[in-house]
């Protein structure tokens, strides 16, 4: 690992002291193990009802700490965020490619310091409401105030805050990042949260999949109501018979891909939160399937026909008439292979796929010629991606519960079948420093402030499915990171693609994550470790211990 940042190293080390993973200093009482959020994958086949489900203050230990403090780093005390900026109004106007507007809303309030782009996005995303309404939203106020609102309310009646003050510190604080745009979460708690009782907050979710045709049908029913909530899914459909295979009352299978054409078209007829985005989905089938080359080349044979239908005169943009008439275009494809395949491909040696019933043996493939497919197919049209299964399962925090399986449709979410993750994003060059330097202080701060926000919001969301809430609040998954890497990296000088950006990449990532998990113990003194924790106890600290590995090289 390249040198990077001394200060920057000095706090992530520091971290990982106060959690427990100083060299040599994790023992069986550390921090470390006791974490407010899990990760895991499988399904727990249970459906709790409201009143047996996992709630905050079910899982609050005994002799637990009175609630968690803040003080401000961010707002003025005695100052509103609100007031502290200049406003103006604008009109949000987006054009078509004929020059039309597709888009428009005139007179919104936003920050004089905000883009006309950002501007632009959340007048037509995230602002609720009829367009001409009395009732639609006009304004950032009403849009971050609707969200603060609505997420120290719960916080509070949860038992989260140790002080009326704390309280208010920590709602000044989220107020002031989200306004000055240091953070911002996923689009379904812009979309959601402050507009229904029960909202539906997490982005990412991970749906199983089951060799029955009821369990098709309900993955697609699944899946209809994530995306009208805003989200996305993925799904691993190795388990479903291919189409060698035999039904059990005599007739030929379907196999996964033919299926992955009707998900393929509701996903399209489907706009994302009731907005103008698509669905965002990911199909994964292991590289062991009988039905894998057919997967491989699902998208790339698709592609072709579009560009015929091109050449013949139809319109080939984003949503023409040409790319319309061909399927799988409204998911990500990625084949899971595993080390035993990539050794194979190595050492140029067959490889076999196996029946989903029997596990009997169906083709004997040359694991390069597999290989040589996908890289042709990726170079053509991008899918599918790789996903490597044995990395991903040795770095799982939860395997006690299952293996990970599947990921969401951007595979930054990787865990256990039928969980739901919310995701929240930092801001790296707001955190920059008149020198130049991460302020690594307020960096942490803010990991802290938007972690626990997410947490709350776990308990006072809607999920979909009985089976999602019951294994949401058992291991009670979240997803913190950033942007603007590639611009800070720009400021200092480092090729994205070097020893030395990789090396300080790393160490704001380890930096993140070690702070997130000091934020994570500090709630589970609160209000309990997840439920989940105690089978998942070793494989958390071997995880942790890893990730302590990685960070000090």
């Amino acid at each position: 690992m390249a040198k990077v940042d001394g200060r920057m190293m000095e706090r992530v080390e520091a971290i990982q002291g106060e959690i427990g993973l100083a060299e040599g200093g994790m023992g069986d009482d550390g921090l470390g193990l006791v974490m407010a959020n899990g990760s895991s994958e499988a399904s727990v086949p249970v459906a709790l009802d409201s009143e047996t489900i996992w709630r905050t203050t079910q899982r609050r230990p005994e002799g637990a700490a009175s609630g968690l403090t803040f003080k401000r780093r961010f707002a003025t005390e005695g100052v509103h965020p609100f007031d502290d900026v200049a406003w103006e109004l604008r009109d949000a106007v987006i054009l078509g490619s004929d020059g039309k507007a597709v888009f428009e809303q005139k007179g919104v309030e936003f920050p004089r310091a905000w883009s006309q782009t950002a501007t632009q996005v959340v007048a037509s995303k995230y602002f609720r409401g009829t367009i001409g309404s009395e009732g639609r939203e006009r304004s950032v106020r009403q849009l971050i105030g609707r969200v603060v609102t609505s997420i120290i309310g719960w916080g509070r009646e949860a038992g989260y805050f140790a002080s009326p003050g704390d309280a208010d510190a920590f709602e000044s604080d989220l107020c002031w990042l989200l306004l000055h745009q240091h953070v911002s979460f996923n689009s379904p708690v812009w979309f959601n949260v402050g507009v229904s009782a029960k909202p539906q907050c997490s982005a990412c979710f991970i749906n199983g999949a089951e060799d029955s045709m009821d369990a098709i049908l309900r993955l697609a029913h699944t899946e209809a109501m994530l995306f009208k909530g805003g989200s996305g899914a993925g799904s691993n459909l190795s388990a479903i018979r291919s189409s060698r295979e035999m039904l059990a009352g005599g007739g030929q299978a379907s196999g996964p891909v033919s299926f992955m054409r009707g998900f393929d078209a509701f996903a399209g007829v489907i706009k994302s939160g009731g907005k103008t985005r698509r669905a965002a989905k990911m199909v994964i089938l292991d590289v062991d399937h009988p039905d894998i080359m057919d997967f491989i080349r699902s998208k790339s044979s698709e592609e072709r026909k579009a560009w015929a239908l091109i050449d013949a005169g139809y319109d080939g943009s984003f949503n023409g008439e040409a790319y319309q008439s061909v399927f799988y275009q409204n998911a990500n494809h990625s084949v899971r292979v595993s080390d035993a395949f990539m050794h194979a491909v190595e050492r140029d040696q067959t490889w076999t796929t196996h029946a989903r019933r029997d596990g009997a043996v169906v083709d004997e493939l040359s694991a390069r010629a597999v290989m040589r497919e996908i890289a042709e197919a990726t170079w053509l049209c991008g899918d599918p991606g790789l996903q490597f299964d044995t990395t991903i399962n040795r770095w799982h925090t939860c395997p006690a519960t299952g293996r990970i399986k599947a990921s969401n449709p951007c595979s930054e979410y990787m865990f256990l079948d039928d969980t739901a993750c919310n995701l929240a994003s930092l801001n790296l060059l707001s955190f920059v420093r008149d020198d130049g330097e991460l302020d690594t202080e307020r960096f942490r701060s803010a990991v802290d402030l938007t972690l626990t926000a997410q947490e709350i919001l776990v308990d006072f969301s809607s999920y979909p499915t009985a089976t999602i809430a019951a294994n949401s609040h058992r291991y009670r998954p979240l997803g913190l990171g950033y942007a603007n890497l590639g611009a800070l990296l720009m400021t200092r000088g480092l090729p994205y693609d070097s020893e030395a950006g990789r090396a300080y990449a790393g160490a704001i990532t380890a930096l993140m994550h070690g702070e997130a998990a000091l934020q994570s113990a500090r709630m589970a003194a609160v209000v309990g470790a997840f439920p989940g924790h105690e089978d998942n106890r070793a494989a958390m600290l071997g995880v942790m211990r890893d990730h302590r590995s990685a960070a000090l090289g």
